[in-house]
């Protein structure tokens, strides 16, 4: 089976528990690699087919598994990913539920070239930004990008909308909007696991 490992905490998890599996994986970052490789599995760099199988965490999760991804910084590989899998699946726990996705920020991962000039295109849509580290200090993703975290007042009312819009923004590599991509979630909470979709 070729399973693709998602990055962050409950990623970590997931991938954490396929030691000693018969699997073959492909990481969304050098992280979920190097943890992979220590457990033990076989690790590719490339695809030749589609992953049978891609699980990841996510950030915020609505009712119609839209979500906001990139709060641990992978977010353009992990859609890369994502995209080409045939089931992409996310695990996360109910705190990650929201009724409008947009509660907390939306990571963008924009080029360092002109990087504050794509960050006035954005100003120049209302939408407030921060760059992740600070400029003494920015979080470079293994692309060697950027990320600026987008603030979206009363949340994301048009999530398509917003995203076709995003790119089209010269700098702008990836957004952290998955909308139509994951097949289902499971989530785990006080009264158990349930899940929204089909798991199989």
């Amino acid at each position: 089976m070729l399973v693709g490992l998602g990055t962050g905490s409950t990623a970590s998890q997931f991938i954490a528990g396929l030691a000693g599996r018969d699997v073959t994986c492909i990481a969304s970052s050098r992280a979920s690699a190097e943890q992979a490789r220590g457990l033990g599995l076989r690790v590719l760099e490339e695809l030749d087919r589609p992953c049978d199988l891609t699980v990841d965490g996510a950030d915020e999760i609505d009712h119609e598994l839209g979500l906001i991804k990139g709060r641990g910084g992978a977010l353009f590989r992990e859609k890369v990913l994502a995209v080409n899998s045939e089931r992409f699946i996310v695990i996360a726990d109910e705190s990650k539920l929201v009724k409008r996705l947009g509660v907390g920020v939306l990571p963008v991962e924009v080029l360092p070239f002109l990087w504050r000039r794509t960050a006035q295109h954005l100003a120049d849509r209302g939408i407030a930004w921060q760059l992740r580290g600070g400029e003494a200090q920015p979080f470079v993703t293994d692309n060697g990008n950027l990320i600026l975290d987008l603030t979206i007042q009363g949340g994301i009312e048009e999530p398509l909308r917003l995203a076709a819009d995003l790119k089209l923004i010269p700098g702008v590599c990836e957004h952290g909007l998955f909308i139509g991509i994951a097949k289902a979630a499971i989530i785990g909470g006080g009264d158990g696991v349930r899940t929204i979709g089909p798991v199989s």
